[in-house]
């Protein structure tokens, strides 16, 4: 049950805001469930596709995607996911740790500064 709150929590934080859904399952993961940070990571991105994908569709419906944009960037994520899944796999947890903060702390600076 725990888990579902999780998913669910998560997912209304993803489709209102469009991000965030596989950074707050990483956070939940590792500090709650206590999962690596590879498994939590690799088990982010497993559970965000049918969110996303629902989102997606949602959204769709509602005309407010950029199919020309939306199609050249993921475009680009298919390539950029490539290199980081074979990344993962490469650099500590320490590491990955640390990047990760200090991605939190830039998009929340940026956030702040818009």
């Amino acid at each position: 049950m725990k888990k579902m709150l999780i998913g669910i929590s998560v997912g209304i934080i993803s489709g209102l805001f469009a991000s965030g859904g596989g950074v707050l399952l990483v956070l939940v993961y590792t500090n709650i469930l206590k999962l690596d940070e590879k498994e939590a990571r690799a088990t982010s991105l497993f559970c965000i596709l049918p969110m996303v994908t629902l989102t997606a569709f949602l959204y769709n419906n509602n005309n407010f995607i950029n199919w020309s944009l939306g199609i050249k960037c993921a475009i680009g994520g298919i390539f950029g996911g490539i290199i980081g899944g074979k990344l993962l796999s490469k650099i500590s947890d320490k590491y990955l740790q640390i990047f990760f903060i200090l991605f939190l702390l830039y998009a929340g600076i940026n956030s702040i500064m818009r």
